[in-house]
């Protein structure tokens, strides 16, 4: 996300002005994203890899977001699971990623290959998507489709993020997660309304949904072959990405501890899917409606993601980030509240919205600066691992509180972790060290 918050003004120019014609840097291993100097006065420009990278994410999103929007209502009204087994379910989502994401950041590392290892991941997710259609009402093939759609997920999400670091200036990490997250959010934005649209069109026909979803993937997959290029650097030794060599970057203190910090308060919390639920919960939304929930949180994240990313590069990445989640308790404490009706609805979307715009793109743009070169994948990899286990542990936890003591009982004590872990990320992550590099 971020580390080195920079004050100075940033440089015209993008990365791949220096690439070679076979897209790869003459840049020495170690060194961490490097461009041409500021020039004075100036924007700096965002690099076309950049953009193409967000393209492809928007496009995967609109397909990844149909299902999203629609998976909790699926498994709950129409399989009738219960949230507890929803909860386990929506744990899988998160946390089968675990081994794929840190094999995928070091293959990425390892064979210099980012691009064809982020592919293949999109590839693999793009498959998927046929796989639900086939699963029908099974819950044990629908669970292995799930698990097999996000280890295409986690392949893709390092290298992908590494391409993007690698691309970009160091004053400017900020702002291009941004960018990109902004893109991203986009398609998250429009893919409720695919399905949306298509299950108004044709009601309870949720494989129409499925199949829309996998064309659209296949198309990312061949925008991502035909427009991004590949960040590769050369290295110390043949052996400089070995598995060890990502590991022992947990011996960074600083990384260290911002590892330590994002696991614990992605630990308490709560997924999306249950935040659409408390929502629907309290507020008895219709069924058919349930799907465009998720539009006011990815709306406010769309318009919010770039000023965000732009006000972590000059305030401070980990400030901002650790803010994202003050205001992620204020939205649980409106679901905890005695407030209700659109109000309830519009502020908590919002919030949310604003919880994933302080944290998301900003926690790589933060991590970036700290990591060497060749090991910019695996290490970001390595964060995002530490993230799913803690989403893993997070919504089983809620989903077992909410069916043994009740949904009000649950978010109690959501609220008082919540609390809890962010006292403690105050402590833990590097804010001073942030604040002597401004």
């Amino acid at each position: 996300m971020y580390i080195a918050s920079s004050r100075s003004t940033p440089t015209p120019g993008s990365t791949d002005s220096t690439d070679s014609a076979d897209g790869t840097e003459p840049a020495v291993a170690g060194e961490t994203a490097t461009e041409t100097p500021a020039t004075p006065g100036k924007r700096a420009a965002v690099a076309p890899n950049v953009l193409a990278l967000g393209s492809v994410s928007l496009i995967t999103d609109i397909s990844s977001e149909m299902i999203t929007a629609v998976l909790p209502m699926y498994v709950i009204f129409t399989l009738g699971l219960s949230p507890l087994q929803f909860g386990a379910l929506n744990g899988m989502y998160f946390g089968v990623t675990v081994l794929v994401r840190l094999a995928g950041g070091h293959a990425a590392d390892r064979w210099q290959r980012r691009k064809l290892v982020a592919g293949s991941g999109y590839a693999l997710s793009a498959l998927c998507k046929l796989g639900l259609f086939a699963a029908g009402s099974s819950v044990p093939v629908l669970g292995a489709v799930i698990a097999a759609d996000r280890t295409g997920k986690g392949l893709r999400t390092g290298p992908r993020d590494a391409l993007i670091s690698l691309s970009s200036t160091p004053e400017t990490l900020g702002r291009s997660f941004g960018i990109h997250r902004a893109l991203d959010t986009t398609g998250a934005f429009l893919g409720p309304l695919v399905a949306f649209g298509l299950l108004l069109a044709n009601p309870d026909r949720y494989d129409t949904v499925f199949v829309a979803s996998f064309c659209i993937a296949a198309f990312a997959v061949v925008i991502l072959a035909l427009t991004v290029r590949d960040r590769r650097r050369p290295m110390d030794t043949p052996h400089g990405a070995s598995a060890r060599a990502a590991l022992r970057l947990l011996l960074l203190p600083r990384f260290r501890r911002v590892c330590i910090g994002a696991a614990l308060l992605g630990t308490v919390a709560l997924s999306d899917s249950f935040v659409y639920l408390l929502l629907q919960q309290r507020l008895d939304i219709s069924v058919e409606y349930f799907p465009l929930l998720p539009l006011g949180t990815t709306a406010t994240y769309l318009l919010l993601a770039v000023p965000f990313g732009q006000l972590a590069d000059r305030l401070g990445r980990l400030r901002v980030f650790i803010g994202g989640y003050v205001v992620l308790l204020g939205a649980y404490l409106l679901l905890f509240g005695p407030f209700g009706g659109a109000g309830l609805l519009v502020v908590t979307l919002i919030l949310h919205g604003l919880f994933y715009a302080a944290t998301d793109g900003v926690l790589m743009a933060a991590v970036g600066p700290m990591l060497p070169a060749q090991l910019r994948a695996s290490g970001m990899a390595l964060i995002q691992t530490g993230q799913s286990v803690a989403m893993l542990g997070s919504s089983v936890l809620f989903g077992a509180a909410w069916t043994l003591w009740g949904l009000h009982t649950a978010l109690a004590l959501a609220l008082v972790a919540l609390v809890t872990a962010i006292l403690a990320a105050l402590w833990i992550l590097p804010l001073r060290e942030e604040s002597s590099e401004a």
